[in-house]
């Protein structure tokens, strides 16, 4: 039976919630996106590392974020707990969002939850043989990820790339304290 109280769950409730408000009140997104480094260095404004994941640039972004949150962060939620796993998201979501303001051009803004999710697939990577996954799957989809980014165009590979790491960097940390 599908466990419905979970992080994982609660995570893409927040967010979905967030998409909706914003959608109600347009100005809302410009408060939470995560705004280029001049923008960051000129108000102190932040709290943006994380609330850039309550942000999305439509329907689709939305969507393909949580239903990878929720292919992601279930088994990892499950692997780690619910206060590591969410440990890894937010040292994902930091590192991400760290990366596309430090990478980026100063003017560069961003939005949604991908740093984060990037961080899970790291993640992933590190635990995957501990849970039974096909760890070369998931380095094969991670590929794909960053070429259809590039292809696409519009994508901040920084705050993935930046994600990716942390997460990876997150779940060997807690997978040696275990030890």
């Amino acid at each position: 039976m599908l466990n419905k109280r979970t992080a994982t769950n609660a995570l893409i409730l927040i967010i979905c919630a967030a998409y909706l408000a914003q959608q109600l009140l347009p100005d809302l997104q410009l408060q939470l996106l995560l705004p280029g480094r001049d923008y960051l260095q000129y108000t102190n404004e932040w709290y943006r590392l994380i609330t850039v994941a309550l942000t999305h640039g439509g329907l689709m972004h939305l969507g393909f974020n949580m239903y990878s949150l929720y292919l992601l962060g279930t088994p990892i939620e499950y692997a780690f707990g619910r206060n590591k796993f969410l440990i890894v998201f937010t040292v994902s979501l930091l590192t991400g969002s760290l990366a596309s303001v430090f990478l980026n051009t100063s003017n560069h803004a961003s939005v949604g939850a991908s740093g984060a999710v990037f961080g899970l697939f790291g993640a992933f990577l590190i635990v995957g043989k501990t849970i039974g996954a096909n760890v070369r799957e998931i380095a094969i989809i991670i590929g794909l990820n960053f070429v259809l980014g590039f292809v696409l165009g519009g994508v901040d590979w920084r705050a993935h790339l930046g994600g990716l790491l942390g997460g990876a960097l997150a779940a060997q940390l807690i997978l040696v304290r275990r030890r």
